[in-house]
């Protein structure tokens, strides 16, 4: 079981605004997610961040991961520090099987 994080790259985020994000975008896919899901999920507790280009790229993952029936949290800010609001910052996909997690996003890369 693993939940993965995708986060805009073209953003430029500071430090602290990258984990913000990404610790909204974690927490709103668990509280959507089946509960057998997240204890299994909390035995293991993976999480991944991986990066996308820009919201172009990262709208055609939730596609992916809607069509393949994956929970999935878009996260748009609410612009009071370092973006414009209702800018769409990251995407959380899972916590759900590995495998088909991957099957959506296992050729990204992590984000660096």
């Amino acid at each position: 079981m693993k939940q993965i994080i995708l986060v805009r790259k073209d953003l430029k985020l500071s430090p602290g605004k990258l984990a913000s994000q990404c610790s909204h975008a974690s927490v709103e896919a668990v509280l959507k997610s089946d509960k057998d899901k997240i204890q299994e999920w909390r035995n293991f507790s993976k999480k991944v961040i991986l990066k996308v280009q820009d919201e172009k790229e990262l709208l055609k993952y939730k596609k992916l991961a809607d069509k393949a029936k994956l929970v999935t949290a878009l996260i748009k800010d609410a612009g009071r520090t370092e973006v414009k609001p209702g800018t769409i910052t990251c995407l959380a996909i899972g916590p759900d099987d590995d495998k088909k997690v991957d099957k959506i996003t296992g050729k990204l890369k992590i984000y660096s």
